[in-house]
């Protein structure tokens, strides 16, 4: 009721009940609301809002403009949380702008803070808040906890800081998905299809994955005698109906976060990695692209989609295909000889189907680091992953299958968009570029500006910091219900449909397609997922960084090899044996972006994931 009462005065509304008046008597007698000629008005020292916490900071969300919001510093939110409604006092610094302190908490919600004892005191691990506890702290120090917001109980103790197994539980509350922890929903997934599914089983399909891989979405079939090109998926939505206590929970979920040696999935193991997977040499269900291609324009000259059984004949790691395709063959079988014959001319088709694609796309020249750890959850080594062969034969089968999907849906479904990237942002990059040293200008277009940069860094030793620069000045892609086409690849209609089994939009495009029908709530489908797959990228970069972080403080006084990413922050990223870790320069001083520097590492925290080092001159 205290929130509607003064929106009413932040609106100059007159209009109070006999109720709402004794409600705003207290503030009256303090001054805190004055009457003038009638009418109330809230003392121009005071504000009322809704706290809103961030990594760093917090602010005062106005409840009328929010053009009015007021910045909070941690010390003066006065126990107040994410959330809370409150009652705040102007501060003045002549130095800054307005802030305010926190006086009065009219409305909190209770909710759980992970926080962490410090000097036998609560700190928040996120923002690092001191909480101000009046209780006696019983609690080791660097012990992990779970306590009341409001009373400060400890609720649950989750372990020490010390210990990197605590990193799991750390980075899923913090970003809320904890829930994945909890008990699993049962599963009692059958084969007993009714209706006659088109059986595949004769053809030698195969899975290529990574090496660890246990869940096997997608799997090839090349008949090069007629060019026609099987792309086989798993048939996900026959085990999860929709609106079921499994799809509740797989569209929560949204997509599988993959932290270093350990999948957390979408969908329960039973489905994820037994009965959707497309296991070796054992029947399936999936639904199935046949493609036919046209060997001399590259194109597709049109496809079938249907529900069918196959039986991969064999599992495959990116590493052993691309030996093969190197024409580095070791031992094999009759039959594995068999897919490799149709592998090597489907790599040839699928390099001229890639060419011409990017024509009106990109290649961006990309490098992953996987964090593989020991039997402690620390850092062991790191792999450097790049783009090769074999997952370029992968990637434009999986294209030309979601290509093809988006074509088959109505002009409301579900679609994968990336806008084209403002002019302003590509305007940054060409002068990003020229501060490297590489002479480019604005070209007619933004594709043409892209290819452009792209041909003027290929001849220089910065071809992928180049690229770098080119992703970050890009939109984000995203999830929606119109086709809005995809810049970044170059296509007028794209949709995911290859990936069922660690994502949610493709399991809805399933349904779509076999339906004919979009769900009602479309809009809020894609929203949540696009919010959900950017916020599981960033808990697995928290993951990692704190992984980083107990590494570098294993390795204080250690020298390493950086490169400078970040010119007003002064950051810079490890290369050589742990590449990857973000080095915090306390005496940067203006060195060229990307220049490689020796850096000595000074000091790290786990909680705060920063690493501190010294440039070494």
């Amino acid at each position: 009721m205290l929130k509607d009462i003064f929106t009413k005065l932040q609106t100059l509304n007159t209009m109070f009940t006999a109720e709402e008046l004794n409600k705003l008597e207290p503030f009256i007698k303090k001054e805190i609301i004055i009457k003038k000629d009638s009418k109330y008005e809230l003392n121009s020292k005071y504000k009322v809002g809704t706290v809103k916490v961030h990594k760093k900071s917090a602010t005062l969300i106005d409840l009328v403009n929010e053009h009015k919001n007021i910045p909070l510093d941690f010390e003066h939110l006065q126990g107040a949380f994410d959330g809370d409604f409150v009652l705040a006092k102007r501060v003045f610094n002549p130095r800054s702008k307005i802030k305010a302190k926190v006086i009065k908490i009219f409305d909190g919600k209770k909710i759980d803070l992970l926080v962490f004892i410090k000097d036998n005191k609560y700190y928040t691990i996120k923002e690092n808040i001191l909480l101000h506890n009046k209780n006696k702290v019983n609690a080791r120090e660097g012990e992990v906890l779970l306590v009341d917001s409001k009373t400060y109980e400890v609720s649950k103790i989750l372990g020490h800081i010390d210990d990197a197994s605590i990193d799991e539980k750390i980075s899923l509350f913090l970003y809320k998905e904890d829930f994945r922890l909890d008990k699993k929903i049962e599963v009692n997934a059958k084969m007993d299809d009714t209706k006659q599914r088109v059986d595949l089983t004769h053809l030698a399909f195969c899975t290529i994955d990574p090496n660890s891989a246990k869940d096997h979405d997608d799997a090839i079939y090349f008949d090069w005698i007629n060019a026609h090109l099987y792309v086989a998926i798993a048939d996900v939505s026959y085990f999860v109906k929709e609106g079921s206590t499994l799809d509740v929970e797989a569209f929560k979920k949204s997509t599988s976060a993959y932290l270093p040696g350990k999948v957390l999935p979408m969908l329960p193991n039973e489905l994820s990695e037994e009965m959707c997977s497309l296991k070796e040499g054992v029947e399936r269900y999936s639904f199935v692209f046949k493609i036919h291609l046209d060997l001399e324009k590259f194109e597709v000259k049109k496809s079938e989609l249907f529900e069918a059984v196959i039986k991969s004949q064999r599992k495959f790691s990116y590493g052993r295909i691309d030996r093969v395709l190197d024409e580095k063959l070791d031992t094999y079988t009759n039959e594995e000889k068999k897919i490799f014959d149709y592998l090597v001319p489907l790599y040839e088709v699928t390099k001229n189907f890639r060419a011409k694609r990017l024509k009106k796309g990109y290649d961006f020249r990309s490098t992953e680091f996987r964090l593989k750890l020991d039997n402690k959850k620390e850092i062991q080594s790191i792999e450097v992953e790049k783009s090769t062969a074999s997952h370029q034969l992968v990637e434009e089968c999986m294209l030309l299958a979601n290509i093809e999907a988006s074509k088959k849906v109505n002009s409301v479904g579900i679609f994968r968009i990336h806008e084209e990237p403002p002019f302003k942002a590509i305007s940054k990059l060409v002068d990003d570029v020229n501060s490297l040293g590489i002479k480019v200008k604005l070209q007619n277009d933004v594709h043409d500006t892209i290819i452009h940069i792209q041909e003027k860094a290929k001849h220089t030793t910065m071809a992928e910091e180049v690229d770098d620069l080119i992703i970050h000045a890009q939109t984000q892609a995203k999830y929606s219900s119109k086709n809005l086409g995809h810049f970044g690849l170059g296509f007028k209609s794209y949709s995911h449909f290859t990936s069922p089994i660690r994502r949610y939009s493709d399991l809805v495009l399933h349904r779509i397609l076999k339906s004919r029908k979009t769900p009602n709530n479309i809009d809020e489908i894609c929203d949540h997922i696009s919010v959900q797959e950017r916020k599981i990228d960033q808990m697995v970069w928290d993951y990692e960084d704190r992984k980083y972080a107990r590494w570098a403080l294993k390795n204080l006084g250690l020298e390493v090899k950086v490169q400078i990413v970040d010119l007003e922050r002064g950051i810079a990223i490890t290369n050589g044996q742990i590449p990857g870790a973000k080095i915090n320069l306390d005496n940067y001083k203006g060195q060229v972006l990307f220049s490689k520097q020796k850096v000595i590492i000074k000091s790290s925290d786990i909680v705060s994931k920063q690493i501190v080092g010294s440039l070494k001159y």
